[in-house]
């Protein structure tokens, strides 16, 4: 048993962490003081926690420079109005009489691309409201048609997160995409059902100010709004049909460039790809101050407590990647840290414990989805935003994100038990 930190130090670190983060300092200065003072409590010293910290950092880098290259994608499909296109499409074609089920299929597809999720959430929220209206649904029924959507996408998309997973894993991206497709389906199922139910209840009602004007006048076709998608769906399928490997480095950024050609669009490549930096760039940073409290609690006695204790209570060794998921993801309140922090930290044990790679990471993936729009996230108050909902009112959801995510995480065990 070999670690450089104490269990404490590790818990302690995270907690400060958390608690910074709340407090609203930035998360990436929170993330790196608490895995500082964990790393001197846990008794490495103070030369030992830095070269730790910087070493969980750089562990990020080919992480970081997937997802910046990413942002050419999302800020195509954003900037050229195919996000728009592609969820107006899938709503027209549902109509009003299936609206929750068109809401949360369009925010799901969305988020699939390559979007993320908050983003997913925001493009899709003016379209929602609008037919929302018409069918006389409330915030809290649309809302969460559009996160479990995201959700359901989310785990089936080359987004931060899952380029995370499939990093510290060493599996392909598609691979893990693909292995998270059939949770994907039961978590939108779910997510229908409770926003149809809350659909029947007495909720906060949508008002003329909550109405934007659109622009549908300005979308491009739907042909052309799915094109760069389509392109990058092709390219990252060809390692598993073909033998072919085309890195997400490269398929990622060749997609964005298809969406903004075929929209006409080329003379504005470069503010587009701007755009998308902006986007993108937050996570990015969020990642490295991600990886020095994971370089901590990777470095620390943590993980070889938390086996003993499953040991002790006689619980099988695959249930550390699902709970390490969710435990991660609630601590930092997003999904990309908290599968980031969980892969780093148990990927090596749960390989080592005969757990497989591909179904380990698909379990820690599908857990950071059950409780990673908790308040000092900004999830929690971006997507409220995008539809005029109270903190109070916007709390009152949770309990039903986390039956979305928790679907996801049993379905996915359950696929781990049949097939490994």
């Amino acid at each position: 048993m070999d670690y450089s930190f104490t269990t404490l130090g590790a818990i302690v670190g995270l907690v400060i962490a958390i608690v910074l983060i709340i407090k609203k300092v930035h998360p990436v200065y929170s993330l790196i003081l608490g895995a500082l003072i964990g790393g001197i409590i846990g008794g490495g010293g103070l030369s030992t926690t830095v070269s730790t910290m910087v070493s969980g950092a750089q562990s990020m880098m080919s992480s970081v420079l997937r997802i910046m290259t990413s942002g050419i994608l999302a800020g195509a499909l954003i900037k050229t109005g195919s996000a728009e296109k592609i969820a107006e499409t899938i709503v027209d074609k549902l109509g009003e009489k299936r609206a929750v089920a068109a809401i949360a299929i369009a925010t799901m597809i969305i988020c699939a691309v390559g979007v993320f999720i908050d983003i997913s959430v925001i493009t899709v929220a003016p379209i929602a409201l609008a037919i929302g209206r018409k069918a006389g649904l409330n915030k809290q029924s649309i809302l969460l048609a559009m996160i479990g959507g995201g959700k359901a996408g989310n785990i089936i998309s080359p987004n931060p997160n899952t380029i995370a997973t499939s990093e510290a894993f060493g599996v392909d991206l598609t691979s893990l995409m693909m292995k998270n497709a059939i949770p994907a389906v039961c978590a939108l199922i779910v997510s229908i059902l409770i926003a149809s139910m809350l659909a029947k209840k007495d909720g906060i009602k949508i008002t003329d100010k909550d109405m934007e004007s659109g622009s549908s006048d300005t979308l491009p076709s739907f042909g052309k709004a799915i094109a760069g998608p389509l392109v990058v769906i092709v390219m990252l399928a060809l390692r598993p049909i073909a033998g072919i490997t085309i890195d997400p480095l490269i398929a990622l950024p060749v997609g964005g460039l298809v969406s903004i050609i075929v929209t006409g669009e080329a003379g504005k490549t470069i503010p587009y790809m701007e755009f998308g930096l902006s986007k993108v760039i937050g996570v990015s940073v969020l990642l490295i101050g991600t990886g020095t409290i994971s370089g901590i609690i990777k470095a620390s006695a943590l993980q070889y407590d938390v086996i003993n204790i499953l040991e002790v209570m006689n619980m099988p060794a695959f249930v550390l990647a699902p709970l390490s998921g969710i435990l991660m993801a609630a601590a930092t309140a997003s999904t990309t840290a908290g599968a980031t922090v969980a892969s780093q930290t148990f990927a090596g044990v749960l390989m080592e414990l005969g757990v497989p790679a591909l179904s380990a990471g698909a379990m820690i993936h599908a857990g950071a989805t059950v409780l990673d729009s908790l308040p000092h996230g900004s999830f929690f108050h971006a997507t409220g935003g995008s539809v005029g909902l109270e903190i109070k009112d916007r709390m009152g959801l949770i309990v039903f994100e986390a039956c979305v995510g928790i679907t996801s995480t049993i379905v996915s065990v359950i696929l781990f038990l049949v097939m490994g």
